[in-house]
């Protein structure tokens, strides 16, 4: 069953989660790190859970794994196992699913909303490299060296009972082809893409978003198709694009509205100056059946999002 569209069937808007990064930098982790918020699992994972329930109590009715930038070669480089590695990897899945139970057993949480999922995070190659090319998509590697790359965690997160992949901050048609060629290893699995993009009609290497839209349109374990990690004033163009090219779900969780140098790996600019959920209710008119927000967007934008959404009729 494709968990994106069962709750589609019923309900007009799957509202995600947002930042997890933001949020335990916050409760005074320090990400300064190639492994970012995966060094998390290794230290303090009941944090990430917190962050979790925070954002079901939000109104998410998604949580995306702190899996981003958990790989096998990242956590080789810290000198863990194959076994140690798989085993943080899968308990990102089991942090989130938790947390879910957890909120979803009280029952004044069950009110008009559905019972939230858990989407593993499937970062990109560029993740893993750590400097910025989730941003540019220059990796010069083929697409068989990016399936190899990506099939031991996907199948980690798969065997740990992720409800869906997201596959996310993809920044070339390539690495999606790549991915959707694995899936076929995983035939009851569904994943959504979301690219990284440049401007409002490009990803981040210069592909047409359209293209994108359309050749993903033809696979049906594609369960969503969207953008994520851009900044908010491309997002309305960019569902237009992918609107008019897929009949699929379009998905978009940007960034808050500041701008990433990921060369300083420093944020600049300030944020979004319209309330977050308006901007998320205009992208909804516009066409995007899942809203979110990536990096800088807390528990408060999602909780406005959630206020909307709520009132939407369901079906």
């Amino acid at each position: 069953m494709n968990p994106i569209q069962h709750l589609l069937d019923t309900y007009p808007l799957i509202v995600l989660d947002g930042a997890m990064a933001t949020e335990l930098e916050r409760k005074g982790c320090d990400l300064n790190d190639s492994l970012w918020s995966a060094k998390i699992l290794m230290e303090r994972p009941e944090l990430i859970k917190q962050v979790h329930a925070d954002y079901f109590a939000a109104g998410a009715d998604c949580a995306i794994t702190t899996s981003y930038q958990s790989t096998f070669e990242g956590f080789a480089a810290r000198g863990l196992s194959e076994a140690e590695a798989r085993r943080l990897i899968q308990m990102s899945v089991s942090i989130a699913a938790e947390a879910r139970d957890e909120f979803w057993a009280q029952k004044e949480n069950r009110l008009n909303r559905p019972k939230p999922i858990v989407a593993a995070s499937v970062g990109p190659y560029g993740a893993y490299l750590a400097d910025g090319s989730e941003y540019r998509g220059n990796y010069g590697i083929s697409e068989d060296e990016l399936a190899e790359f990506h099939r031991p965690r996907m199948k980690a997160l798969i065997d740990a009972g992720a409800d869906v992949l997201a596959c996310e901050t993809i920044p070339c048609l390539t690495e999606a082809k790549a991915i959707v060629r694995l899936l076929k290893e995983f035939p009851d699995t569904y994943a959504w893409f979301s690219f990284s993009a440049k401007d409002g009609l490009h990803i981040s290497d210069g592909t047409p978003a359209a293209d994108c839209a359309s050749w993903l349109d033809q696979h049906s374990q594609a369960a969503a198709v969207g953008i994520n990690c851009t900044p908010l004033q491309h997002i309305s163009s960019l569902i237009a694009e992918l609107k008019k090219n897929t009949s699929k779900p379009i998905i978009v969780y940007p960034n808050s509205g500041e701008q990433y140098d990921p060369d300083t790996k420093t944020w600049n600019g300030a944020a979004c100056g319209e309330p977050y959920g308006q901007s998320a209710r205009l992208w909804f008119e516009n066409g995007a059946k899942l809203i979110g927000g990536c990096c800088r967007t807390k528990p408060e934008d999602i909780k406005e999002i959630a206020g909307w959404a709520r009132t939407l009729k369901t079906t």
